[in-house]
């Protein structure tokens, strides 16, 4: 794996160098985009809306429009910006990690202790594991700054999740949601039962993303010149008054047969 960023962790006055690395991979096809009178490829230019001739990266820049002109930024502006967030992630607080509502998360990334930090390192790993805390705090990558949670991972690692900003979180107010009245009494007791009969241990590796796999399947079947049946599904018609009760009896009774099969 290749590093994405290197700076240090700052736990009180103690640093600890690390390395940072993605923690996950995308399972989509690498599907590529084609013209489809012949199938050549779609390529995408970088074009001078004045000349309309490419521009090579090297003499790409990036500004902001301010009073009509633009201000051009160097690499060293945004170091400048802010300096100690470029190269520490500061932890300025711990908190329970489950006070952290998932519409917050977004990236995991692992971390990697440098060299003569591996004890610093697993003195914060031990210290976070016992307590059961999360450290947050802010740090800069890639030109721009990251709310971050740090935690254990297994036990035996420090990974840090990539937060949202509050700020970032959209408004639902203008969505139109049902009252705030009470279901039927026999309803809500039915998908209690359902809750109840479904439920397990999580188990991510239960889950597969089998939606690619099934897409690389046709793409062979086409290969071969054979014709993919379409899909005679249809999704349920909206608007449409349906049984809940009639429902969440079909469900139990469905749920109870999976479960004497399993």
């Amino acid at each position: 794996m290749k590093a994405i960023w290197n700076g240090a962790i700052g736990f009180g006055l103690v640093n600890i160098p690390v390395k940072m690395y993605s923690a996950v991979q995308d399972s989509n096809l690498d599907l590529d985009m084609l013209d489809k009178n012949d199938f050549s490829n779609i390529k995408f230019k970088r074009v001078n809306e004045k000349s309309g001739k490419e521009v090579k990266w090297a003499n790409i820049v990036k500004g902001y429009m301010l009073d009509g002109n633009y201000v051009v930024l160097e690499s060293e502006d945004y170091a400048a910006a802010s300096p100690e967030k470029t190269k520490v992630f500061s932890i300025e607080q711990f908190v329970q990690e489950e006070e952290i509502d998932s519409v917050y998360f977004e990236v995991p990334y692992f971390l990697e202790p440098q060299k003569n930090a591996e004890n610093a390192y697993n003195l914060l790993l031990k210290a976070l594991t016992k307590t059961k805390k999360a450290g947050i705090g802010t740090f800069v990558m890639r030109d721009k700054e990251i709310f971050g949670m740090i935690r254990p991972y297994n036990d035996e690692i420090l990974i840090v999740n990539r937060l949202r900003f509050a700020q970032e979180i959209r408004e639902y107010k203008e969505l139109k949601l049902p009252n705030a009245k009470d279901p039927k009494a026999g309803e809500l007791k039915m998908a209690i039962s359902l809750i109840e009969q479904t439920s397990e241990i999580f188990d991510p590796t239960a889950f597969k993303d089998t939606y690619a796999d099934d897409l690389m399947k046709i793409i062979e079947s086409k290969a071969k010149g054979k014709k993919v049946k379409k899909s005679k599904e249809e999704p349920e018609e909206s608007g449409k008054v349906v049984d809940l009760m009639a429902q969440l009896k079909a469900s139990l009774e469905s749920s109870k047969k999976s479960k004497k099969v399993s």
